[in-house]
This record gives structure tokens, sequence and C-alpha cells, in this order.
């Protein structure tokens, strides 16, 4: 018997937002394309994904509700199997107990990017709103990006990543595309068949290296320096498109005079550790191009002064004119096209809430410092905290705190999962339905379920929904379907979602906003006050911070020479081709293909410490340590070591990975995550009085699950 194919979406956060072509047999999933018909994504799918269902037939699968019976921690309870109607009256008594003795504000809930789906990422909103929880700032990812963006160019959308495949000159900037945006690389590689040039800029060689005709591995933290330089060059030369300064550009001589005077290629050579001559060869190929394109990552935004790095970036176009070349441009995210009547989605409409804000960036802080009030119940969806979250140490310190109660909603049994109270089995996105937006490309799609829901699984939506109801909220919005929200969210006067219904996109196909493919995006003005694309911007002036681009040391970074005497190499975090971020850490598969937790070292900094390839390392700094297998290679530039993950700490030998090592300081914009700005020192470890090496059988491998039995009440 043939199996039917339907078609469906990948929700994963990651900017590509696959359309997928699901072969269904006996109600199983049994095969996962990419479909051809998609004008983005062009039928294939990345290896984490076209092996999906590994993960949604996992033995780790949370198939039913369990309660917590013993300790807090990986191994040391266990789960008993519940109903769902006993799961929800215990969730919703503690809630009211919690919010009787402290205030709502006393829940948090937390949530990131398990899916980026409209219906069911915002589903919690309405709920917590209504209950008077704290709010969560949900700044983990892009926000500092985003921040530094908004400043320069006014709302996150840029030239059409298709347009890339006629510029003679790419480059791609703080982003390993072969891991976090695949479908790109067809696009570069047409572009290079034609005569482009691309140049990428990483502190460390990855697999996009290979695509590159010049990699400037710069030091980490210095990337608003280099743009500065880039600068100065394009200006001193004259490298310039006067018109469109003139015509589309606010603050000119301003920036002009600080470069000039402040930025010369000598000393942004010595900030950078480039030498002069690779950053004059990189400003002058990227001033002379017909048609440059600067593709922007996220990376260098996770340092402390990655907003403004991100800010001072953007202005390179507006320098040459590129928005408006064609083939050329610039692209961070497109997802400001896609604005959505999130207001009324979330409930901000109705509950106006005006609680207190908790910064996700510092869970281990709402845990474990005192609080008024002190955090008593934490709802976990769509995250992993115990993996993802910084400072991971004393997060899991304060996930095995008796008095906190904590819910986790899950596909799958994750590091998160050993520290619940209640845990509840979620919907995969081939068993629910939503409406998906890309931050990579301009097409809208709603995804449907392929399959009934596995066990007793069900999507956020419908949680809220039944937990709504066992708080006694009468409030008409949570009678509202998935429907209903999905027409809600696109019930919004934005120009680019004219024209834009439900029923176009239940029709199964994707259907772009109204952004053309070949168009400057900022062809009519720029999203700022001024509606031009600011150097000089007066909003940061009114926050009494520097209204020109400018470079400022990390407070972890080369620069800081009294710290880098105790702790002299600089941690990189980057995400793995393999995992993306924790999700697939569960697929033996991708472990086996990652092999075991390693550092990336260079040869001269393992030659320092007597380390040798395959030897078992600590890395430590004051925040924690974990233990890695060096992998001694040239990849990575002296002085700064790289573990790819994201590992969860149940599979590492000391049940630490990464982010043990990761503060939780906030970036200069947009109170985001510092995952790359953080020192560390790394030394040859013992194993029982002797130097050993870490072979792959020597990662444990301490899963457990939830048990699958009839149900207690």
């Amino acid at each position: 018997m043939s199996g039917r194919v339907l078609k469906t979406v990948c929700p994963l956060d990651c900017p590509d937002a696959c359309s997928i072509l699901a072969t269904v047999e006996n109600g199983r999933v049994t095969r996962l394309e990419g479909d051809p018909d998609h004008p983005f994504t062009r039928g294939f799918l990345c290896h984490k994904v076209a092996h999906y269902d590994r993960r949604l037939y996992s033995p780790l699968r949370v198939l039913y509700p369990a309660r917590r019976v013993g300790p807090k921690g990986p191994g040391a309870g266990r789960f008993e199997r519940i109903t769902w109607d006993a799961a929800l009256d215990e969730i919703a008594s503690r809630f009211k107990a919690v919010v009787a003795e402290y205030g709502g504000e006393a829940i948090l809930p937390y949530s990131y990017g398990g899916s980026i789906g409209i219906v069911q990422r915002n589903s919690g909103h309405r709920f917590f709103y209504r209950l008077g929880a704290s709010r969560l700032l949900r700044t983990i990812c892009d926000s500092a990006a985003m921040a530094g963006w908004d400043m320069t160019i006014g709302k996150a959308i840029g030239n059409d990543l298709m347009q890339a495949a006629e510029s003679d000159y790419i480059v791609i900037w703080g982003m390993n595309i072969a891991a976090t945006n695949l479908h790109f690389v067809p696009i570069v590689k047409a572009a290079k068949k034609r005569g482009a040039r691309v140049v990428q800029i990483d502190p460390h060689r990855n697999r996009t290296s290979h695509l590159a005709d010049d990699v400037l591995q710069l030091r980490p933290g210095t990337d608003a320096a280099l743009a500065l330089g880039v600068m100065h060059v394009l200006i001193r030369e004259d490298l310039l498109d006067r018109d469109y300064i003139e015509r589309f550009t606010l603050g000119y001589e301003a920036l002009r005079e600080r470069v000039l005077n402040e930025y010369p290629v000598d000393r942004v050579a010595r900030i950078t550790g480039l030498s002069e001559s690779q950053i004059v060869e990189f400003a002058r190929g990227y001033g002379r191009a017909r048609a440059p394109f600067l593709r922007v990552g996220f990376a260098f935004t996770r340092h402390d002064n990655g907003g403004m790095a991100m800010r001072t970036i953007a202005c390179l176009p507006g320098l040459v004119g590129a928005f408006r070349k064609r083939g050329g441009g610039a692209n961070h995210e497109s997802a400001g096209a896609f604005e959505f009547n999130l207001d009324r989605v979330r409930g901000e409409d109705r509950f106006h809430p005006a609680t207190r804000e908790i910064n996700m960036v510092k869970l281990a802080e709402a845990l474990l410092e005192e609080k008024n009030p002190p955090v008593k119940a934490l709802y976990v969806y769509n995250c992993n905290p115990a993996a993802v979250a910084p400072d991971q140490s004393r997060v899991l310190e304060g996930l095995r705190r008796p008095d906190l109660f904590t819910v986790v909603h899950e596909q799958i049994h994750t590091d998160t999962v050993d520290y619940a109270d209640i845990v509840l089995p979620a919907t995969t996105f081939l068993e629910n339905l939503e409406l998906y937006k890309s931050y990579g490309h301009y097409y809208l799609q709603v995804g449907k379920p392929v399959i009934e829901p596995l066990g007793e699984a069900k999507p956020n939506f419908d949680v809220f929904r039944l937990l709504a109801r066992r708080c006694g909220f009468t409030d008409e919005c949570f009678d509202d379907t998935e429907v209903d929200v999905m027409s809600q969210a696109l019930d919004t006067p934005s120009k680019f979602m004219a024209g834009i219904n439900l029923e176009r996109l239940m029709a199964g196909e994707p259907i772009r906003v109204n952004l053309a493919a070949d168009a400057d995006p900022f062809a009519d003005g720029f999203y700022t006050p001024s509606g031009k694309l600011e150097f000089y911007s007066e909003r940061m002036a009114a926050r009494g911070l520097d209204p020109l681009p400018r470079y400022h040391a990390c407070s972890e970074g080369v620069e800081n020479t009294a710290l880098r005497e105790r702790y002299p190499l600089q941690l990189l975090v980057p995400p793995s081709v393999h995992f993306l971020n924790s999700t697939f850490g569960v697929v033996d598969e991708q472990r086996r293909r990652m092999g075991v937790p390693s550092v990336k070292i260079h040869p001269a900094d393992a030659a320092q410490r007597a380390i040798a390839q395959g030897d078992r390392v600590r890395l430590w700094n004051d925040r924690g340590e974990c233990h890695y297998q060096a992998e001694v290679t040239t990849d990575t530039r002296e002085g700064v070591v790289v573990a790819e993950g994201l590992w969860w700490a149940k599979h590492t030998e000391d049940g630490q990975s990464a982010n043990a090592l990761v503060s939780t300081r906030l970036t200069d914009l947009g109170a985001g995550s510092t995952f790359q700005c953080n020192l560390v020192e790394v030394v040859r470890a013992e194993r029982n009085g002797h130097t050993g090496r870490v072979a792959a059988e020597s990662v444990p491998n301490t899963e457990s699950r939830i048990p699958n039995p009839e149900p207690r009440a």
C-alpha cells in the first residue's frame, strides 16, 4: 500500500521555514522531503529535519501526563503516569494557591523558539496575562540584533535573499549559513558561477568557509571596529554613492568626521587582529563591486557590544547605495514584513498587562535571588532552559528548589523535564495546525497536521484553553479556536499583508507578502523616524547613547587584560550543523554525527598547554567548568576556543555543557544574551589520577523516560 503525501511546514527556529512533503503510511510518518514547489526552499531539507521522524518516534517521546515522585534532577526521581484531568487540576490548584499567597507575579512562564508558529508560540500569553503572572522578556536570541538593525534601518526587512544570485560580491558576516540558513547556499553557489567573490567574516572556519574566497578571522567582538575601518577606506578613497547618501541617508558628515579621525586602518587592524591589507582589500572589494550583497547573522550580536555592532554594519549598504542595486543590498531578517495583529493574538489589547518583567537570560537570578514576590511556580513550553539558559550551574540549582512548582509541556524527555513536578505531552508540527512566517524569506504558510497526536499529546493552544477553564476564566477569547486566532493575526492594516486571507493560505500554497522579489525594500524610504537610513540616530541620543556608530570593547574580550591573565581564551559556542541549538540532542544519529562533546583549540594554544588531539580537557572560569575532547585545529584563531553545540547536559561526561561558562550579562541594546562573550582557561584534564582521552562510549547516556502504564488519578 502506497502512502499519502501531505504538505506541512517546518516550525523550528531557522530562517528557512521549509515547506515539507510528508509521506504517511498506516497513520505513521515514513518519509519527509522538501517541497519542490516552494519558491525559496525548493525541494530539499537539512538532514536534521529530513530525519525528524526519528525524533517523532523516539523512545524518549513524552506521550502521557506524569507527576514526579522523589527529588528533582537527572536520575534522582521518577515519574508516574496520571490523567489529563488530574494534571490540569493540580496545576490550576497550585497556581491559585501561589496567587493567593504571593500574587500572580510569583508565576513565571518560560518559552521561546521551540516553534516559530504564530498560534502555538503565542498561545500562552492570554492565559498568563489573565492570571497576572510575571511577563517574560524573550531576549535570548535576536533582541540585540533587532535593536541595532532598527536604529539604522527601522524595520527588520532587507533585500530578498534570492537577489544575491545576481551579486558580484557577497559578504557573509557572523553566520554559518551551512548550519543556520542552508537554502542560501545554492544562491551563493549560483552567484559564484557567475563570477561573484564571496567573503566570510567569522573568528573560526566552519562549513560555510568552503564557499568563501576570503575568510577574515577577526577577534571575537570586534566586528563594529572592522565595519568602521571599512567605512574609513570607503570614505578616504571615495568609493561612495554620493547621490544615494544625499537622498536616502541622515548624518553622513558627522559619520565621516568620526570615521576619518577615530578609525584609521592601522588602529582597526590592532583591534581586530586582521592585517591592514586584509581590511583595505575587503573595503575596496565591497566599495568597487557592481552589486555588493551583505548577509548578516546573529553571532557577533551575542557580545555585550553586539547591538552597536549590528547598527554599525547596517550602515555599510547606505554608503555604497547597495539596496537599490540589482543583485545587491543587505539582509538580516525578513520578519518585519509579517505584521500580524499580535496584540490581539496575545491578548494585550484585552488584558493590558502591567506586571513585572523578567529577562529570560537571567533565569538563574530569577530563581535564586531575592525577589518580591519570589518566583514560586514556573511553566516551561517551547524551550529547554536547563540546556539553553546561561549560567547553567545556577539555573540547575534554581530548578532543584523543592519549593518551586515546575510544569514542563514538552515533546521529548529533555534536561528540563528532569526537574519538572508535572510533565505534559506536547504535539509536534506534524500533529497540529499552525500559521508560519519566516525570518529568511517572504512567504507565509499554513502547516496542517499529517497524523493524529501520538499518545495523549496536546498542542500548547489546547492546554492553555483547558487551564483557563480550570482557573475559572470565562473571557470569550478562551473559546477561540486555532483558526480564529489565525484569522485574528491576519486582521491587520499592514501594507505587506494586504489581500492575504486565511482561505488562500488553507489551500496549502505559500503566499508572498507584498514585497516584490526584485524590489528595493526602501525605495519609498526607510522605517526610521526620519524616513532615511540613519547614520546619526536621534533615538539613540534621546536614550543617552552615542548617536553615531562606534566601537567599544567587550567586557570579556581581548582588551580586558586583567581578566585575560586568569582566563586567556575566548569561548565561542556557535550552533552545530547537527543539533540546531538543543533540539536534536535526543536523536542518536545526530549525536553520532557530532561524535563526542569537543572543543576546537588553535595549535599554538594547545602546545602551550601540552594538549594533544583527542585529549580530555577541562574548561573553566569563575562561573563553572565542563569537560570536552580537544580538537587541535587552525580552523579557530589563536586565543579563541570553539565548542559547537548545544549538547544536553545529560549527554556530557560531567553533566555540564558549555553554558556552565556563560554569563548572564546583557547586551548594550536590546537586553540580549552574551553567549559569545566569555573568557575561559583550558587545561589537560586528569581522570583517575592520569590524563585520559575521551572516547564516544565514555559519554554517559543517563536518559530516563516518562512511563506509559495506566494512569493514576
